[in-house]
Parts: C-alpha cells; sequence; structure tokens
C-alpha cells in the first residue's frame, strides 16, 4: 500500500467529531489588525524552523533541508497583507498546507535554492517537492520541557499525599456522619481511592450544611477532590497540531505523496512525531484522556481547537540546545501604531542521528 493511501485509510477511521472529511474546510478570513504576542509568537516560530534547519544541514551529509513554507513577513494593517492571505487561503484548497522545511537527498538538491524554494512558483514546485523525502511542520513552545516535568512530578506528589491524608481522617473521624442513612455509601467511595485509582476517580461533593458536623465533612470532601481534580490535570508537555490542519496536512499528502512530520521544539529539546502516527493515535479513543487530549480556546494556539499529544511518545530527536539571544524590536504599522516584540538569535541544536532516522524512516549510515 502507497503512502498517500495509508494516510487515507487512517484518517478515514479517525473519529468524526475531530476530522470529517465530509465538511468542507471553512476558508479563514483576514485579520484586520495585529498585536505585539503575535508577532513574538512568529519570530519564536520562525527561530525553531531555523534551529532545525541548520541542525539538519550541519550534520548530514547525503540530506539538505530546505525551507519551503509559504510566508511573509507582512501583517494585519500593512498594504498587500490582505491579497497574501487570500493567496494563501486559495493555495490551502487547491493543494493543502506546506510543511515549514523539506527534506531532499543531497542528489536531488539544487544549490541554486540557496535553501529556500518557497517562492518559486507552483509549475517549479510541482517538479521539485516530489522528490523530497520528508515534509517537516515545525511548532514552537516556550518551555523547558525538562523544568516542566520536575514541577508536574513534584505537584502531582504533593497532591496525592494530600488526597490520600484527608481520605484517611475522613474514614477515621466521621464514623458519626457516615452512620446517616444517606451517607453511609461514603465509606467504600473513600476506600476506592488508592494511589493506584486516583486518576480515574470522580465524585460530586453533596453540600451537607445540616449541622457542624456534617458540614465539617463536606469540606474536607471538598478539599479531597481539589487535590484530586490537580493530580488528574494534564501533566504533560504537547506536541500540538491544530484539528483544522488535518484536512490541509491531508490535502498537501495526497497532491504530493511526501511523509509528513510534526517537530515541536521546545527551548532544551525537540520531539518529533509522524502525521501518520498522529492519525494513528486520534482513532484509538482508550488513549485519549492519556496520551492525548483535545483541548479548545488555547490562547498560545489562535484560540483554535488543537490536539495536545505526549510529547514523549514521539521521539526524542534533539537532546539539547543553546538558548539563543533575544532582542526587542519595534515595528511601525502604516497609520503610526507601534508594535513591540521579541525576537530570537543564535541557539543551536543537537540532534540525536539515530532518533531522528527512526523517526523519518532514514537509514542512518547513510545520513
Amino acid at each position: 500500500m502507497s503512502y498517500k493511501d495509508e494516510i487515507t485509510d487512517l484518517i478515514n477511521n479517525a473519529p468524526e467529531t475531530i476530522v470529517n472529511l465530509e465538511i468542507p474546510r471553512e476558508r479563514g478570513t483576514a485579520p484586520t489588525q495585529v498585536f505585539s504576542e503575535f508577532l513574538s509568537n512568529r519570530e519564536q516560530g520562525d527561530w525553531a524552523e531555523r534551529l532545525i534547519f541548520q541542525a539538519i544541514n550541519s550534520v548530514s551529509d547525503n540530506y539538505r533541508a530546505v525551507q519551503y513554507g509559504k510566508s511573509d513577513n507582512k501583517v494585519a494593517g500593512e498594504d498587500g497583507f490582505k491579497e497574501f492571505y487570500e493567496g494563501y487561503q486559495d493555495e490551502l484548497d487547491t493543494i493543502g498546507k506546506r510543511p515549514d522545511l523539506l527534506l531532499f537527498k543531497k542528489s536531488d538538491y539544487n544549490p541554486e535554492w540557496g535553501g529556500s524554494i518557497a517562492k518559486l512558483n507552483k509549475a517549479q514546485l510541482d517538479e521539485i517537492v516530489p522528490k523530497a523525502v520528508a515534509g517537516l511542520e515545525i511548532r514552537s513552545s516556550s518551555f523547558l520541557i525538562d523544568k516542566y516535568d520536575q514541577f508536574m512530578k513534584a505537584r502531582f506528589e504533593e497532591n496525592l499525599k494530600l488526597a490520600l491524608v484527608i481520605r484517611d481522617e475522613l474514614l477515621a473521624n466521621y464514623d458519626d456522619v457516615f452512620s446517616q442513612s444517606n451517607k453511609i455509601q461514603w465509606p467504600a467511595i473513600l476506600r476506592g481511592i488508592t494511589e493506584e485509582t486516583i486518576s480515574n476517580i470522580d465524585f460530586n461533593v453533596p453540600g451537607w450544611r445540616a449541622n457542624p458536623r456534617v458540614s465539617e465533612a463536606n469540606d474536607q470532601l471538598k478539599q479531597l477532590k481539589s487535590h484530586i481534580k490537580e493530580v488528574q490535570k494534564r501533566d504533560f508537555l504537547s506536541i500540538t497540531p491544530k484539528v483544522e490542519d488535518l484536512k490541509v496536512v491531508y490535502k498537501w499528502i495526497q497532491t504530493y505523496g511526501i511523509p509528513h512530520f510534526y517537530f515541536q521544539v521546545f527551548f532544551d529539546k525537540v520531539y518529533g512525531i509522524s502525521f501518520k502516527n498522529i492519525l494513528k493515535l486520534i482513532a484509538d479513543p482508550e488513549r485519549e484522556g492519556i496520551d492525548y487530549f483535545v483541548e479548545s480556546g488555547d490562547a498560545k494556539n489562535q484560540n483554535k481547537t488543537t490536539i495536545k499529544i505526549n510529547s514523549k511518545i514521539g521521539e526524542n530527536i534533539a537532546e539539547k540546545i543553546d538558548m539563543p539571544e533575544h532582542f526587542s524590536e519595534k515595528k511601525e504599522l502604516p497609520r503610526g501604531r507601534l508594535l513591540f516584540h521579541v525576537s530570537f538569535k543564535g541557539g543551536r541544536a543537537y540532534l540525536n542521528g539515530e532518533n531522528l532516522c527512526r523517526l523519518l524512516n532514514i537509514d542512518s549510515n547513510t545520513f
């Protein structure tokens, strides 16, 4: 079975609540204004893309990364932005969403490209793109994943400890409350809360206020549930494909037949996962809420519905990153409005070549 056919089978088996090919893509509307946070996020994304571009090209003898993603420095409010945006929407409907980088065998790379084919016309790209061995979508995150993991582990252990202490106090000290006919189920509920089960426990706090003793027990149950909710919160940093991008990534794959991958760049490590494995993951309902979550209203992702996939499911393709320098910059819009944002320079990703090749299905001996 071809790669295109594999992806078609997988996307057709994905939950319709996440991706439904029968529903036409909703065309985006050009924004009318821009904010400093958008510019900072774009600069961080551009830095992450450069980081991977430079990391691959500095270590590989036989492959070359090439900038491909459609991009423009124009922003809402500047001349030409609306035309650029509408052209981008047209392209999404015709070929799909370009990945940020393409990876070519060195024998198929043309030095005249200068590291980028982004500005070439469609006829040229239709000849060049099918020669690529992989398309890389680069996502960035403002976290240090190692420090985040340490923090979340400490938070989990602290809330687990406090929850079990409150459970024991309730069982030891409130027999008089739980012996009441309408409360006799509570000891069994509490004994069911263990270190092994706490991640799946749920109950409604009853709201007792008939006398000081039952009110006190109710407050303890409320505190217990608060700690359990903290234990159950998503405790991993994510690879973050947007739900709306699944269709247009699929369309690009159907246009060119090139394997597609997501890379998530943190400020200390990089993780990667194949589009194929993303589709396999979301088709397994037993892994939702454990290995991935579907979340909406995330300001960091433009309030788009996003699939949050545990980064550790992917391959650790860069084990260390040298922190970039960061600078404040100013952008003046035609009306005289000033926007101040952060830009990034430098940094280095130290690739794990074996993991990268395993992810991309490339022979590490020929990388």
